[in-house]
């Protein structure tokens, strides 16, 4: 895969600077409190996606990271519509690969479509989302796409708070910069699910 600026996808990325970025997003992110959930569960903690989407240096380097788990056969990048687009704007930027954002209804006016951008029949697409919880948004988007005449070669996860087993349920292929358990940090950087 090219970059924008011409090298090859790097190879894996050196475990313990893994290990360290994920360690920064927790760092920035991870919240104490009671919380609710998108998913309407109840939570004593809660990871502020904006926490390490808005800082520049960690976006950059979560970017960099996610490029290393993209298939070499990706042509394109989607997320669903909201903070994830951050992301993917980063990676975009990351691999020169054209997006598409997956809104979950198609807007009222002007084009009338649910997927904005580029996702044209027979692409290959990279699908990220910045925390997955129950999996339900992102496999939404990943349906929408499909239908679309898309391929998605993969899901990829910033933070699969348990979002991943559900999407792997489903067969989508998911990959995750980290999977959180209830008592913090799972797996690092997983690659391709069953």
């Amino acid at each position: 895969m090219e970059g924008s600026s011409g090298s090859a996808t790097p190879g894996p990325p050196d475990p313990s600077s893994v290990s360290a970025l994920v360690a920064r997003m927790v760092a920035v992110s991870e919240l104490h409190g009671e919380f609710e959930l998108s998913s309407g569960a109840r939570s004593d903690v809660y990871f502020d996606k904006f926490r390490f989407l808005a800082d520049p240096q960690l976006l950059r380097d979560l970017a960099a990271h996610v490029r290393s788990l993209l298939p070499p056969d990706v042509t394109h990048l989607a997320s669903p519509e909201g903070a994830a687009t951050l992301l993917l704007a980063a990676v975009a930027l990351e691999t020169d690969r054209p997006m598409a954002v997956v809104r979950k209804e198609p807007k009222g006016y002007g084009t009338r479509s649910r997927i904005e951008g580029y996702a044209p029949h027979g692409a290959s697409i990279a699908l990220i989302e910045d925390v997955s919880t129950t999996g339900h948004q992102v496999a939404a988007a990943a349906r929408a796409l499909q239908e679309a005449g898309a391929r998605v070669a993969c899901i990829v996860l910033a933070l699969d708070r348990g979002g991943g087993a559900a999407l792997r349920a489903q067969g989508f292929e998911t990959r995750a910069v980290a999977v959180l358990g209830a008592d913090g940090v799972v797996d690092v950087g997983s690659g391709p699910g069953p």
